[in-house]
């Protein structure tokens, strides 16, 4: 069990940039670099959506086709945080960000919300014209 908190939203003009921060704490079971870690967000009146995912041990990587070459996900497992660096921004991008955390090895269905089991509370990231 992780314990997770997003930092690093705000408003941003489109064409801009913006890193996010996911802070784990261990609450119990194995270290963070034994978690596999995902970025969701949601839109006022839809569904939350996959963003982006990163394995262990390997870190690879998986992003969705929106946002696949603009940003990038990353871990410090030393520091116990998870980032996700945003480049280009688009209006279409604003939404509130989740990071979320499973004690498992990546399998099919990893850029899935059902994986996940432990999930904060999201960081609000709105892009202006």
């Amino acid at each position: 069990q992780v314990q997770l908190v997003e930092s690093g939203g705000g408003l941003v003009q489109a064409g801009g940039s913006l890193t996010l921060s996911c802070a784990g704490r261990i609450v119990a079971g194995p270290p963070f670099d034994r978690y596999t870690m995902g970025w969701f967000r949601q839109a006022p009146g839809k569904e939350r959506e996959f963003v982006a995912s990163i394995s262990w041990p390997s870190s690879r990587k998986v992003y969705a086709d929106s946002v696949k070459g603009r940003f990038t996900t990353s871990r410090n497992n030393g520091k116990y945080v998870l980032y996700l660096q945003m480049n280009n921004l688009r209006i279409e991008d604003t939404a509130v960000y989740y990071c979320a955390a499973r004690d498992r090895l990546e399998t099919t269905g990893w850029d899935t919300s059902a994986f996940y089991t432990d999930w904060g509370q999201g960081t609000q990231v709105t892009v202006s014209s």
